[in-house]
């Protein structure tokens, strides 16, 4: 009896060690271009040396993490420093593609072999540029190819340095409007749809999700988060690094690479102002609060996300524990990129600094450009905390702190220099330069870079794609009056101010051009925001300061006089929570919208797609609320016009409990 069930075992055994064998024998597709074919029995694998051998690093039966010691070993020291900066595909005049001369530097000289594409062109277009990036690449004495990241470009907020124009790609509320909604599902869903379109168009890596509490109302970047609700913004930062990287824990060979952002406390900003900026470097917090601002990073660790970005800010931190917190940015502080985020929290992967943290930053970084002079990139940094320190001093300090990579620069010669001169350890080099090799393999990249240019004319914006981002605006508008107004039926006469009549035609409405002929007024509005740092680069882009509009704001009187003649529906667009209060006062009717187009508007208020959403974020009542309000602190504005979680239907009444959420 023992005898039969050892051979029982034993066969059992031997069966499925066949079955791996098998497994990994599977041959891939391979491309057949740029590169020798190497051919061994049955099987094929690419030459990417043009040895005539098959090294280990060209094994695709080894897994990712042999491949990448293995070639980590052949790389020189100049090759592997390239390997660990991450810069920009430099942009023809007028941005309709690469300019593929200043490409070829930057990949064949200077040994970059990850960028971010800016690009906001048709799909087919953007993954014929992505193919002519990965030719250059293929070039290289051993062909290493491109990681393209790129920031969100599926939403309608577009923000040099955050966002990029929804060219061609379907089309979603921010990430806001699916905080509102509040569904993991559809997160999910949505970032596997983006999945699909970022891998047809030859991008392999999205430097989201942010997964920042937006606790200080008056920061300029809470658009691209989930809201102020850690345990929320947890569990939908989790779908969405699960649907970007198609896999329930970790990254499958067809996903995208997700990098979640920014760690940590960002979204505690002095005063809202922005860590881009000389004057926003600073965020505080308290122990308590630091650890609500982490712990909503904890979703996108469980979905086994593959890179973290830090912060830019300078983290003052009251308590006992703030003497850990060294006055630098958080790129250069080894107690909460290695202590904390490592070790504490277990993460595993890239850290990927922001970008331009080792430029140098003068007197253009630090008091904005001269009146007059338009704002350019020209002496950007966030090289917070480092001002004074060299280039060198800066790598030394981010890598020993614990970055992989660095974002925003090009030129890697100071790792270089740092190792010849013995203050980094080439073994601490190589550790960053397997972590980013790793994820390439596990991409897939090395077997096949290349995409096909007619199947991304066909992916990217599929009218099936189109239509499930229309449907998630509109589920994400969120009513807080209604007002008796709603659902308007057709035939009702509108009078229309920033919404189509066409769209409105298309619903059976009926325009009039003037308010007094009108049954009822729809008027789009955005959140109040003022120019307070033009003369910098991105402070002139930003939305800072007040929450409030102006008694005189040109928006407010215009509301105010259709109001006086005709029941009026306001629909304020929150990139920030704005203080709706007057605007609640004078309009019948008040939707929250986080991106929705007249289409989707409209759809909504003719009850054809019920409006599910909620605030991600309170509403609060005045300004000197918010100047009461701790920046770290989720939901503690007082007496709040409206509460976090707040929404309506559209007869008035509460939306019923969330399911299963």
């Amino acid at each position: 009896m023992t005898c039969g069930v050892a051979t029982l075992l034993g066969w059992v055994a031997t069966q499925s060690l066949l079955a791996q064998t098998k497994m990994s024998a599977q041959q891939p597709a391979l491309a057949d271009r740029d590169v020798p074919v190497l051919v061994r029995g049955a099987l094929r694998f690419r030459d990417l040396d043009r040895d005539g051998r098959l090294s280990p690093f060209e094994d695709w039966r080894l897994s990712p993490a042999k491949r990448a010691a293995d070639l980590t070993r052949r790389l020189t020291l100049p090759e592997k420093a390239g390997t660990m900066v991450h810069d920009a595909a430099p942009l023809q005049a007028g941005g309709n593609g690469y300019d593929l001369a200043a490409a070829t530097s930057l990949i064949a000289d200077q040994h970059v072999t990850s960028v971010i594409t800016r690009l906001a062109i048709p799909g087919r277009a953007l993954a014929e540029q992505n193919n002519a990036l990965q030719a250059i690449a293929a070039q290289a004495r051993i062909a290493i190819p491109l990681t393209i990241s790129t920031d969100p470009r599926h939403h309608f907020q577009v923000l040099d340095g955050a966002s990029v124009a929804a060219v061609g790609f379907s089309k979603w509320p921010e990430t806001t409007g699916f905080a509102a909604i509040g569904d993991t599902a559809l997160v999910e869903r949505f970032a596997d749809i983006a999945r699909q379109e970022y891998r047809a168009a030859g991008i392999q890596q999205t430097l989201s999700p942010m997964a920042d509490l937006a606790t200080e109302p008056r920061w300029s970047r809470i658009n691209g988060t989930f809201g102020e609700d850690p345990a929320l913004v947890s569990r939908l930062v989790g779908a969405y690094v699960r649907g970007f990287q198609h896999g329930r824990s970790g990254l499958a060979r067809d996903g995208v690479s997700a990098v979640v952002k920014h760690w940590v406390g960002y979204g505690a900003s002095d005063k809202g102002y922005d860590g881009h900026n000389w004057y926003g470097r600073h965020a505080s917090l308290n122990e308590h609060t630091l650890r609500l601002h982490a712990d909503a990073f904890r979703g996108a660790f469980a979905a086994g996300v593959t890179g973290v970005m830090p912060t830019y800010a300078i983290l003052k931190i009251s308590g006992q524990s703030g003497q850990r917190f060294p006055a630098v940015g958080t790129a250069f502080s080894r107690h909460i990129l290695t202590d904390l985020l490592r070790k504490r929290y277990g993460f595993t992967g890239i850290i990927l600094s922001d970008w331009g943290v080792t430029k140098d930053c003068g007197a253009i970084c630090r008091d904005g450009f001269p009146q007059g002079v338009v704002p350019s990139r020209d002496g950007y940094s966030t090289a917070w905390g480092m001002e004074d320190a060299s280039p060198l001093d800066r790598f030394v300090a981010g890598i020993q702190a614990g970055v992989n990579q660095f974002g925003g620069v090009s030129d890697s010669e100071p790792i270089v220099e740092a190792v010849r001169q013995g203050r980094l350890p080439e073994a601490r080099v190589d550790a960053s330069v397997k972590r980013i090799l790793e994820l390439k393999f596990r991409l897939g990249l090395f077997e096949n870079p290349y995409v096909d240019p007619a199947a991304a004319q066909t992916i990217v914006g599929a009218p099936a794609f189109q239509a499930e981002g229309l449907k998630a605006q509109s589920r994400a508008l969120t009513v807080l009056k209604a007002g008796k107004l709603l659902p308007v039926v057709p035939g009702t006469k509108v009078y229309l101010s920033g919404i189509s009549t066409a769209v409105a035609q298309a619903y059976k409405l009926v325009p009039v051009a003037r308010p007094e002929d009108a049954d009822i007024a729809l008027v789009r509005m955005v959140a109040p925001w003022r120019s307070e740092h033009p003369q910098y680069f991105y402070g002139a882009k930003q939305h800072e300061g007040s929450l409030a509009w102006a008694d005189d704001d040109p928006a407010l009187v215009s509301l105010s006089a259709i109001a006086a003649k005709v029941p009026t529906i306001a629909v304020v667009y929150l990139d920030r929570p704005a203080i709706l209060t007057p605007v609640a006062a004078i309009s019948r009717g008040l939707i929250a919208n986080f991106g929705a187009s007249d289409q989707a508007l409209l759809a909504t208020l003719t009850g054809k797609v019920p409006p599910e959403g909620r605030l991600p974020f309170e509403i609060p009542s005045s300004e000197a609320a918010v100047s009461k309000q701790a920046s770290d602190v989720p939901s503690d504005s007082e007496r709040p016009l409206y509460p976090i979680g707040y929404g309506l239907t559209l007869s008035g009444m509460p939306l019923p409990a969330r399911k299963g959420n």
